[in-house]
């Protein structure tokens, strides 16, 4: 290309490519410089035009921000711009959205902190607006929220506070009864102090309002809570309740002790008073007595000079009728001793007659003996029998049920067949071994002397040739005995 030129030829080959090598260096040098002012032109180009473009969020996609930016005149009149390299042109993309995100937390923060502080304001107005209502008067420790509702709802500042999170106004409100109560004790002291400095004491018929009256007088009373100040004069009038309930009590326990003084002094007069005493006799005999002086109304002293009296009188009725009856009962008393020594006297008759017979009938038939003996034993097994069932049937009531109807009726008819079995063979015996006309009286006998107890039996039997005439004369001296011990 060059080698005909005067100029190509005049330098050497070597030199030649040194030259050569130069001009391409500088020459890529210089593209290279040309491509970073381009780039860089068109980045800056690129970026303003996206910071125009209000349609592109910090949301918005690559591929919606090159349909915007086809769409922008600016850009797509640029040459430069539409050859501008792909991924330069997402690096600044991304760098701008990058930007835009930035902003937009910022923003947010920003909003968040104004919408804070504007709900505190709102807190703040509204905490004075309770203390508006406390201030005047309407608002006090014991304050209920249903009572002022109606009051609060009407003023802008409680609207402002609806739909905002955090405390509500009804949690404020309880807040702030709370920090009224917690007064309470401090602001109690401060009425104390102003009550002792006016020389004021709290009785049971203090009215509340000069209560009020007196504490308002004080300077340190414009602090002071309504609320409060009726709690230390609730808490005030207790306490003179108290006092004045003491105090009755006091004068009862004194007035009783006076009266019973009184009574004393009746029990121990002499000459002693009867039921027939009068108020004027009694009132000269007393009327220098301590226990007469300490009682001070007359119409007690008369009183318990009526009720002294009343109780002698119940003592000698209920005297006079314990004597009569007491009489009565020792009469009735002396009538059954003698019913008793004449009924014992008829029984011990007969008795030994029965013994007489007995022996009659045992010197009759030793089998009939032998039968009373069996009839003896079969009644005393029945004896023992009932006894255990007795027990039995008390241990069963006590530990568990009452047994049903059956099983009493079939108890009932297992002892009565046992009864017929005894009888049975001793009424055989007797029959087959003693005549007809006999064997009424041994039955009898043998009745009677199963009754009777073995030391009886032996005793009329020693005694059985005792004559008739002896018994009669026995039995009139045990009633004369009976007679004289009664």
């Amino acid at each position: 290309m060059f080698r005909d030129l005067d100029v190509w030829k005049v330098v050497p080959e070597r030199e030649r490519k040194e030259l050569y090598e130069d001009v391409l260096f500088f020459l890529s040098k210089k593209e290279k410089e040309e491509s970073k002012v381009l780039c860089k032109r068109n980045k800056q180009v690129l970026s303003d035009i996206l910071d125009s473009m209000t349609s592109i969020q910090y949301n918005t996609t690559w591929q919606e921000a090159q349909q915007l930016l086809l769409d922008n005149k600016t850009f797509s009149e640029d040459a430069e711009l539409l050859n501008m390299d792909k991924e330069h042109a997402l690096i600044i993309f991304e760098d701008h959205i990058r930007q835009l995100e930035q902003e937009e937390e910022e923003e947010k923060e920003r909003a968040r902190r104004r919408q804070k502080r504007q709900q505190r304001k709102n807190r703040e107005a509204f905490i004075l607006l309770l203390n508006e209502l406390h201030e005047r008067g309407k608002l006090t420790s014991m304050s209920l929220w249903v009572e002022l509702y109606s009051t609060i709802r009407a003023d802008p500042r409680f609207t402002y506070m609806l739909g905002q999170p955090g405390s509500t106004p009804l949690d404020l409100f309880k807040f702030f009864v709370e920090d009224l109560k917690d007064r309470f004790h401090g602001e109690k002291k401060i009425i104390k102090e102003i009550l002792k400095e006016k020389n004021f004491v709290v009785e049971v018929n203090t009215q509340y309002d000069d209560f009020v009256t007196v504490i308002s007088e004080d300077k340190r009373s414009a602090t002071l809570d309504a609320g409060n100040v009726k709690l230390t004069y609730n808490s005030l009038l207790e306490k003179a309740s108290a006092r004045e309930k003491e105090r009755l009590k006091e004068e009862a326990r004194k007035q009783r002790r006076l009266e019973s003084a009184f009574r004393n002094m009746l029990k121990n007069a002499m000459p002693s008073i009867d039921t027939d005493s009068t108020w004027d006799q009694v009132r000269k005999q007393f009327e220098k007595e301590p226990a007469f002086v300490n009682l001070s109304l007359e119409s007690e002293r008369i009183s318990l000079f009526k009720e002294y009296q009343l109780t002698l009188e119940e003592a000698c009725s209920h005297h006079h009728s314990r004597s009569k009856k007491h009489s009565k009962k020792n009469k009735k008393g002396k009538k059954r001793s003698r019913s008793r020594s004449e009924s014992d006297s008829d029984d011990s008759v007969q008795r030994h007659k029965s013994s007489r017979k007995k022996k009659r009938s045992r010197s009759v038939s030793e089998d009939s003996a032998s039968a009373s003996d069996y009839g003896r034993k079969s009644k005393k097994e029945k004896k023992k029998k009932k006894k255990q069932i007795s027990k039995s049937m008390s241990s069963e009531s006590s530990e568990s049920e009452p047994e049903s109807d059956r099983d009493r009726k079939d108890k009932k008819k297992k002892r009565e067949k046992e009864r017929r079995r005894s009888i049975s063979p001793s009424r055989s015996r007797s029959r087959s071994k003693t005549p007809p006309r006999k064997s009424r009286s041994q039955s009898t006998t043998r009745e009677e002397g199963e009754v009777d107890h073995k030391e009886d039996y032996k005793h009329w039997e020693s005694e059985s040739d005792v004559s008739e005439e002896e018994l009669e004369k026995r039995r009139r001296q045990l009633l004369q005995q009976l007679a004289q011990h009664h």
